[in-house]
């Protein structure tokens, strides 16, 4: 139990349904959704409609995502890759000789096709109860009669990864007057409005053909872009076996590569041989076990993860108890290692989404455009804000990431599950690129090895390992900071907090629900 004389926020507690979005509209519209005889899908899938339109930093139809569903809380974890793929003409070839030495953050070469909507129409067809119309009325209706626009909203536009005024479409939609709107503003996506009214009428067809592509392709393609209609026309996500481990006692799932997923398993896996439950969880040592763990584990991201359908990625011996063991005999419980690549690891600015309703069907529902603004590239007829996810792949074509035509990069973006038993406990995730294997491993230990609620996991201070430093949120102990760097780490504060995260707790004994709501964000969780 909290400290209530502390500032702070209880879990939410019940017993029919819960959502925890990072918005407080999108939360709303998944209760809605639920409540007017809809499901964790038809909810997961609302809410990330309206996080399209009122956190447009951060998400959008543009983009992709990915999802770990259990239907009726038991038995397997499904999962659903909704990422998009490289245009067909988008060869390594093709960039060396046109003078690329790497793939751009911003622009049309950033952009791969957006698996989204594919994604949304798919699941709803498969596991909904109500249909794509339903599911986007909420957020066609903030983007046309507007929506007040949230602190960490504002804290975000102010200060984006991608210069909006490169984009003529993206500067008047989105620094109107010149300037991005801040906290209290209330801001209009009229063309967004119209595109979710097409794709509510047409289904998958309103955005992958028609005017709504022909305006996307054209656009590209004007400034240079390899997209065709017919890269668009075959956007199709699919349905993937996810990757799991056993951490204390429960099954921890995530989604198989190309996604980053298999780092927190890694990760997990070397600190499963350290007594973690017998440390502080906010001292200096179990902070130091979790950053040199993660240390080794990006290190085995970025040389091996790439798209399964193109490469080869040993995920079995990766998982492997051996390798564990190899991993963490590396680390020096006292000392910082010196002998690792220096990881650079960027933002990126993400919705992530948990919903359980009364049948316990269990949704961990993850959506982004990447970073702040993704592309900075937006359909000038449409409201598109297209997402960059094409700038995490290389051109070192004997890398395992590198580009290749109908190719998916290494992805950021990663829902979570945490089942015992056969059973669905907990849908969870948390946001921000990078970041996420560390953040997901922070929450999981929080709970597992630390006893905590799902609230008081997310709340907890928080550090992660880049650029060679040590990012220190402000709230990390006195005596912890000093532990870490006579550790050798060397520490920052970070621009921004780390992450943010969602959890649906169940409890099959009592029958009831509690959900969380990471405070570094706008959210919250609600349940009845």
């Amino acid at each position: 139990m909290r400290d209530f004389q502390f500032p702070g926020r209880s879990p939410v507690r019940a017993t029919e349904a819960m959502a925890a979005t990072s918005h407080p509209l999108a939360t709303l519209a998944a209760i809605d959704m639920l409540r007017s005889g809809g499901n964790a899908m038809d909810a997961a899938v609302c809410a990330a409609a309206v996080q399209a339109v009122v956190e447009p930093q951060s998400t959008g139809i543009g983009g992709d995502c990915f999802v770990l569903y259990c239907p009726k809380g038991q038995g397997e974890v499904l999962a659903f890759n909704g990422s998009g793929r490289a245009p067909a003409a988008a060869t390594v070839e093709w960039y060396l000789e046109n003078g690329f030495s790497e793939l751009p953050k911003q622009g049309p070469h950033a952009v791969t096709i957006p698996g989204a909507v594919d994604a949304w129409c798919r699941l709803l067809e498969d596991h909904g109860r109500k249909g794509i119309a339903d599911a986007l009325a909420p957020a066609s209706h903030y983007a046309e009669n507007g929506y007040v626009v949230h602190d960490r909203v504002a804290f975000d536009w102010e200060d984006p990864e991608t210069d909006l005024s490169l984009d003529e479409a993206a500067a008047r939609i989105f620094l109107p007057g010149g300037k991005p709107p801040r906290a209290g503003d209330v801001h209009r996506q009229p063309e967004l409005a119209e595109t979710l009214r097409i794709i509510a009428r047409s289904g998958r067809a309103g955005f992958y053909e028609g005017a709504v592509a022909e305006d996307i392709v054209g656009r590209l393609r004007h400034l240079g872009g390899l997209h065709t209609l017919d890269d668009f026309a075959a956007t199709k996500g699919d349905y993937k076996t996810p990757v799991g481990i056993s951490y204390g006692g429960y099954g921890i799932h995530q989604m198989p590569p190309n996604n980053q997923g298999l780092t927190a398993l890694l990760m997990l896996n070397v600190l499963s041989g350290f007594e973690l439950s017998a440390l502080d969880p906010n001292g200096a040592e179990r902070l130091h076990l979790e950053i040199e763990a993660g240390r080794l584990a990006y290190r085995d991201r970025d040389n091996l993860i790439g798209d399964q359908d193109h490469v080869a990625v040993p995920v079995k011996e990766l998982l492997s108890g051996a390798y564990a063991d190899r991993l963490r005999a590396a680390i020096d419980r006292e000392r910082a290692m010196t002998n690792l690549p220096r990881l650079e690891l960027p933002g990126s600015d993400t919705v992530y989404i948990s919903v359980v309703d009364r049948d316990r069907n269990a949704v961990s529902f993850i959506n982004s455009t990447y970073y702040s603004f993704g592309s900075g590239v937006v359909g000038p007829k449409t409201g598109v804000v297209m997402q960059n996810r094409g700038s995490s792949f290389r051109l070192d074509p004997n890398h395992p990431n590198s580009i290749a035509p109908g190719k998916r990069p290494m992805h950021t973006i990663m829902p979570g599950m945490m089942t015992k038993n056969g059973r669905a406990v907990m849908p969870f995730g948390v946001m921000g690129g990078g970041y996420q294997p560390f953040g997901h491993v922070h929450l999981l230990t929080n709970m597992i090895d630390f006893g905590m609620d799902p609230q008081q996991a997310l709340d907890a201070p928080r550090v992660f390992y880049n650029n060679d430093v040590v990012e220190t949120e402000r709230n990390v102990r006195a005596d912890a900071v000093e532990g870490l760097r006579s550790r050798g780490h060397q520490l920052v504060e970070p621009h921004h907090p780390l992450g943010g995260g969602q959890a649906v707790l169940i409890d099959w004994e009592k029958g009831t629900l509690t959900g969380a709501s990471d405070p570094r964000k706008d959210g919250l969780a609600l349940g009845y």
